[in-house]
C-alpha cells in the first residue's frame, strides 16, 4: 500500500491536497483497487472507471452530512476506500468484512443500501423532499450510469424531479456499459451527447472572449446565457433533459479531476435540478479490464475453483433447438453472458432481444411474442425478476402464456450479499395462479427440462443456482411427477428441491429421497401415499421457507388431514446478510447434520 494511500482516512484528508496530488492519488487509488479485487473478487472495471469521480465528489462535497448515492453501488469502491474503509478493504465480500456494495449498516457515509439498478434517482429524490420538510440544508448527489437509464424507474423519476424543480446534482456517469454492451435510444442519444463536441468548444471560446470584456463583460455573458437554448438547438439537438426542466451540463471528461472538481462546485450553487453528463472509461487503468470490461465487471477471487454452470446447459440448448424450431426467441436485460445468451445471440440475432435493465419491460414483451404465436424464453439473474412481480403476474399469468422464465442464480448467492441473494422466487412465484415451477437438480436434468419445456404453453419458471456438480441420471420430466432417487425401508422421506438440497441429503444412506423437481403444483399423489401415521416428512429446499414449498406441502397435507410429522428446512423470516454460499447453507440447515437434526426432533 502506497504512502499516499495511507495518507487519506477521510474525505477531510482530500480537501488539503492539490490538483496534482490528487491525480496522484488517484492512481494509488486504481493499483489498490485492482490488487485488493483480485484476491477477494468484486466490481473491479466499474470501480475502476468511477476514481476520479468519487475523488471530485469528496473534495467538493461533505460526506456523510451531504447525501451520495451510488446507483446499483458496484462502482463506489474508492468510495469506500475514502470514507474510512481502507484497511479493512482486504476484506470485501467477506462475512466479518465489508459489503461490495453501499450498506447503511456498515458506515454513516453511505446514504442508503444499494444493489439494484435505477433507483438512486427516486432515493434523491425522497431524500431531498424530506430535506425540505425538516427545513434542513444538506445537498443529494444521485450518480447513476448509462446503462441503468435503459431502467423506465429512472424516468419516472426524472419526470418528478424536472417537475417539482427538487434542488438536487444527478452525475450520469456515462461509460458506454451496463454489464453488456448498452443498447436502445437512450445509449444513442446520449453518443450523440459524446460526440457533439462543436456546442462545448463554442460555449468555451464565447466565455473566454466575452468575460474579458472590461466593465460590461459579465453583464454581456449573462444575458447571452438566455439564448444558451437556442444554441444547443442548433448545434446539439440537447433538449431532451432541459425541457424535462433538468439544466444540462456535459459532456465532460470523466477522468479530469480538476474539471470535475470546478464542475462540482459550480452546479452546487444552483438551485434547480442538475444533470453532469460525465464520459469515463470502465476499466480505466488496467489493461485487462479496459480491453474486456464485459468479463471485468465482476470476477472471481485468485484461484477459485469453478463447477459446471446451468447458464453452459442453456446455452447449448438454445443453439441446438434455435435452430430446428424458428419460434424460440430468447430475451435477456443486459445480462448476456451471466445467463448464457452470448452464442444464441450470434446464431440468431433476428431472434435475441437485449432490453437494456428493464426487467418490467423484458417480462412484458415476453408476454407479447407469446401472444403473437413466439416461444419465448427469458433468462434473469432471480434477484432481478423481483423487479417484474406485476408484470409476470398480470401480463403474463392472466393471459396464461407461454413464458419460459429462466432464472438463474436462484438460492444463496454468496458474496454479493444482502441485496442480490435468490431466496424468494419460490415464494413469490408460488402464490401466482396459472404459474408452473421447476428445479434441476444437475445439468443433465435442466436439459430435459428444457426440453419439456418447448411443448409446455403456459407460463413455466426453471429456478436453479449458478453452477451444479456432476450430472446424474434422471427420469424422463412428467407433468406433476417427482423423482425417487434413494429408495429405502424407511419412514423417513426427505423432499428436496434442486441439487443442495439433494447433495446434503444424499449422504444420510437411511432414507427416502426424493428429487422434487415440480414445486409447484406439488405431486399430490406421491404426499397421499406417505401421509400415514408414523411416517416422518422433511422438506428441503434453498429459499425461504416463508410461503415456500415446505409451506406448501405443509398446507396441502394440513388440508388432507395431517398423519404424517413434517419439518421444513429453508431460510428464516429475514434478509439473508451473508458472503458465503457454504455458511448460508449451514446456517440454514441444508446439510446432513441440519436434516438429521430436523429428523430427531420429529421422531
Amino acid at each position: 500500500m502506497s504512502d499516499l494511500i495511507q495518507q487519506v482516512n477521510s474525505p477531510a484528508d482530500l480537501k488539503k491536497m492539490t490538483v496534482g496530488e490528487l491525480n496522484e492519488y488517484c492512481g494509488c487509488l486504481r493499483k489498490y483497487i485492482g490488487e485488493t479485487v483480485r484476491n477477494t473478487g468484486g466490481h473491479l472495471a466499474s470501480s475502476l472507471g468511477a476514481v476520479e469521480l468519487s475523488v471530485a465528489l469528496h473534495y467538493v462535497f461533505n460526506c456523510p452530512t451531504d447525501k451520495i448515492l451510488w446507483d446499483v453501488g458496484h462502482q463506489a469502491y474508492a468510495h469506500k476506500i475514502i470514507t474510512g474503509r481502507r484497511d479493512t478493504f482486504s476484506s470485501l465480500r467477506k462475512n466479518g468484512g465489508i459489503s461490495g456494495f453501499p450498506k447503511i449498516s456498515e458506515s454513516e457515509c453511505d446514504a442508503f443500501t444499494m444493489g439494484h439498478s435505477s433507483t438512486s434517482l427516486s432515493i434523491g429524490l425522497g431524500f431531498v423532499r424530506a430535506r425540505e420538510l425538516l427545513k434542513q440544508s444538506y445537498n443529494v448527489v444521485s450518480i447513476i450510469g448509462d446503462g441503468a437509464f435503459t431502467g423506465g424507474m429512472a424516468f419516472e423519476a426524472l419526470n418528478d424531479i424536472g417537475a417539482s424543480q427538487a434542488r438536487m446534482t444527478i452525475v450520469l456517469n456515462d461509460n458506454k456499459m451496463s454489464i453488456s454492451e448498452n443498447v436502445g435510444a437512450m445509449s444513442e442519444y446520449l453518443s450523440k451527447l459524446r460526440l457533439s463536441k462543436r456546442y462545448s468548444r463554442l460555449k468555451r471560446t464565447v466565455q473566454k472572449g466575452v468575460l474579458g470584456i472590461p466593465l460590461f463583460g459579465e453583464h454581456i455573458y449573462k444575458a447571452l446565457g438566455k439564448t444558451k437554448d437556442g444554441i444547443k438547438a442548433l448545434l446539439q439537438n440537447n433538449k431532451m433533459f432541459e425541457q424535462m426542466g433538468i439544466k444540462y451540463y456535459g459532456p465532460i471528461d470523466g477522468h479530469n479531476i480538476g474539471n470535475l472538481i470546478e464542475i462540482f462546485k459550480q452546479t452546487k450553487k444552483e438551485t434547480c435540478p442538475v444533470l453532469i453528463h460525465i464520459v469515463t472509461e470502465k476499466g480505466k487503468g488496467d489493461s485487462a479490464a479496459q480491453c474486456d470490461p464485459s468479463k471485468f465487471h465482476g470476477i472471481q477471487p485468485v484461484g477459485s475453483a469453478s463447477e459446471p454452470a446451468f447458464s453452459d446447459v442453456l446455452s447449448r440448448f438454445l443453439c441446438e433447438e434455435g435452430k430446428k424450431n424458428s419460434s424460440i426467441v430468447a430475451i435477456t436485460a443486459a445480462m448476456a453472458d451471466g445467463t448464457g445468451l452470448s452464442s444464441f445471440s450470434e446464431l440468431c440475432p433476428d431472434r435475441y432481444f437485449d432490453v437494456g435493465i428493464a426487467e418490467q419491460h423484458a417480462v412484458t414483451l415476453a408476454a407479447g411474442l407469446a401472444a403473437g404465436g413466439l416461444k419465448p424464453y427469458f433468462a434473469v439473474y432471480s434477484t432481478f425478476l423481483q423487479r417484474g412481480f406485476d408484470q409476470i403476474l398480470h401480463d403474463v399469468c392472466i393471459n396464461n402464456l407461454g413464458v419460459t422464465f429462466l432464472i438463474d442464480r436462484a438460492g444463496a448467492v454468496g458474496s454479493d450479499g444482502i441485496t442480490h441473494q435468490g431466496i424468494y422466487d419460490l415464494s413469490y412465484l408460488s402464490i401466482i395462479p396459472n404459474m408452473t415451477i421447476l428445479a434441476p437438480k444437475d445439468g443433465n436434468e435442466f436439459y430435459k427440462m428444457l426440453i419439456w419445456s418447448q411443448s409446455f404453453n403456459a407460463p413455466l419458471s426453471i429456478r436453479y443456482p449458478k453452477s451444479y456438480g456432476l450430472n446424474s441420471e434422471c427420469a424422463e420430466i412428467e407433468y406433476g411427477k417427482w423423482e425417487t432417487v434413494v429408495s429405502h425401508k424407511s419412514s423417513v422421506y426427505i423432499l428436496c428441491v434442486g441439487g443442495r438440497a439433494l447433495k446434503a441429503a444424499k449422504a444420510l444412506g437411511h432414507a427416502n429421497i426424493i428429487n422434487a423437481r415440480f414445486v409447484k403444483p406439488l405431486d399430490t399423489e406421491f404426499l397421499n401415499s406417505v401421509n400415514v401415521d408414523g411416517n416422518v416428512i422433511i422438506t428441503v429446499e434453498d429459499n425461504a421457507v416463508c410461503g415456500g414449498f415446505g409451506q406448501a406441502v405443509n398446507s396441502y397435507l394440513t388440508t388432507c388431514g395431517m398423519k404424517a410429522k413434517i419439518a421444513c428446512i429453508g431460510y428464516p423470516d429475514e434478509f439473508l446478510d451473508d458472503f458465503s454460499i457454504e455458511h448460508s447453507l449451514e446456517s440454514a440447515g441444508i446439510t446432513e447434520s441440519g436434516i438429521l437434526s430436523a429428523i430427531k426432533k420429529l421422531k
